[in-house]
């Protein structure tokens, strides 16, 4: 049996992150852990020049977080304690805020593994996780959407 209590699996809605969900169901559930399913709805970074208004409980994470929620309940077996997290934010800086915040023990994620040119101008999230998450970090290489319960 594995010793995690608390998983976090990092979600984008771009049809990889499922294998990463997937997975971290199974972990969740052979540890008898509570999984964090996490999605950072992108804002805009302070250095550009575009205003940032918006509420408490903004309506893209509303949006986000109902249409996770669907995501989870056709992926995740009902007997896997899940909770729901959707936050704004930029995600290499807000993930590993999150795993701190909610004090988890293990981050599963997926990379597009971009190279060259691409990786230069859009830059590595999971590269940033790796580096400065709590704990560790399992990472799967995904370059199509993958399907099936957990």
């Amino acid at each position: 049996m594995l010793n995690y209590n608390k998983i976090m699996c990092a979600f984008e809605f771009d049809g990889n992150s499922t294998a990463a969900l997937l997975l971290s169901g199974t972990l969740a559930k052979e540890s008898n852990a509570t999984l964090y399913i996490l999605h950072i709805a992108r804002v805009p970074t302070s250095d550009m020049d575009v205003p940032l208004p918006f509420d408490s409980d903004p309506r893209w994470e509303k949006e986000a977080r109902s249409r996770l929620a669907e995501i989870v309940k056709k992926t995740i077996k009902p007997e896997v304690q899940c909770v729901i997290e959707v936050r704004t934010g930029v995600p290499d800086l807000d993930i590993v805020r999150a795993a701190r915040d909610l004090g988890v023990e293990l981050i599963v994620m997926v990379t597009h593994g971009r190279t060259g040119l691409e990786h230069l101008v859009l830059g590595s999230v999971t590269e940033h996780v790796i580096r400065e998450a709590p704990c560790p970090v399992l990472v799967l290489h995904c370059t199509a959407p993958t399907t099936g319960p957990a």
